[in-house]
């Protein structure tokens, strides 16, 4: 039953947003077309609800080429790939912002795993694969909470000498694996509520410590 009543919640608050941030929408989208490279959207493949793949919507925050130069996957606050209204946007979160759109086509939720890129999910555990995507991929999740210091940490670990992708794959990846199984198995109206009021609080506060706020949370170790 609750899958069916989220849904109506995600594409009725989806829709109402949408109509109200008009405004900022044409404001930024003019000047994404004013500016560096005249890009206004970012889309990419993800993997989604049933491990069906889609393709999400971001406003640009990075160069055009950015998955062809220095950095690869990965990155980090300082990445020289980022343009200067895009450190804004990112921070802000506003580039997430076009994913509305991807919840009113019931590609994804307000509240759920974050989507994956496909190189990504063919690293995940079979058990995983499972599991993850058996609920609609979120604009927020547990794992976008926890990890909310993700660019922070790779900018240390790169500042470091270290290698950031690899620091990912080791540490990163499969925590987040965790949280999200944790997610898939204890889902419910209290859980989304929580993560949505925690999502608003990481935003300004983002040294914010959350897993106090969750029974049973994977504990991170790194």
């Amino acid at each position: 039953m609750y899958p069916l009543i989220k849904r109506f919640l995600d594409v009725f608050i989806a829709l109402i947003a949408t109509i109200l941030l008009i405004p900022l929408f044409v404001t930024l989208i003019i000047i994404l077309k004013l500016t560096g490279e005249k890009e206004i959207f970012f889309l990419q493949k993800r993997v989604g609800f049933k491990n069906k793949h889609f393709y999400i919507f971001k406003f640009s925050t990075m160069l055009k080429d950015s998955a062809n130069m220095k950095g690869g996957a990965v990155t980090t606050k300082k990445d020289p790939r980022i343009t200067s209204l895009g450190h804004f946007l990112r921070r802000s979160k506003i580039n997430e912002l076009p994913q509305f759109l991807n919840i009113l086509n019931g590609d994804m939720s307000f509240i759920g795993p974050r989507p994956v890129m496909l190189e990504s999910f063919a690293a995940y555990p079979r058990n995983t694969k499972n599991i993850i995507y058996n609920s609609r991929p979120g604009l927020s999740g547990i794992g976008s909470i926890v990890m909310s210091d993700e660019e922070k940490l790779l900018t240390r670990i790169k500042d470091d000498g270290g290698d950031a992708w690899e620091f990912y794959k080791i540490y990163i990846f499969p925590y987040k694996c965790e949280v999200e199984t944790w997610y898939n198995n204890n889902i419910s109206f209290m859980i989304d509520i929580k993560i949505i009021l925690l999502t608003l609080v990481i935003i300004f506060s983002p040294q914010t410590r959350i897993d106090c706020f969750f029974k049973g949370l994977p504990k991170r170790n790194f």
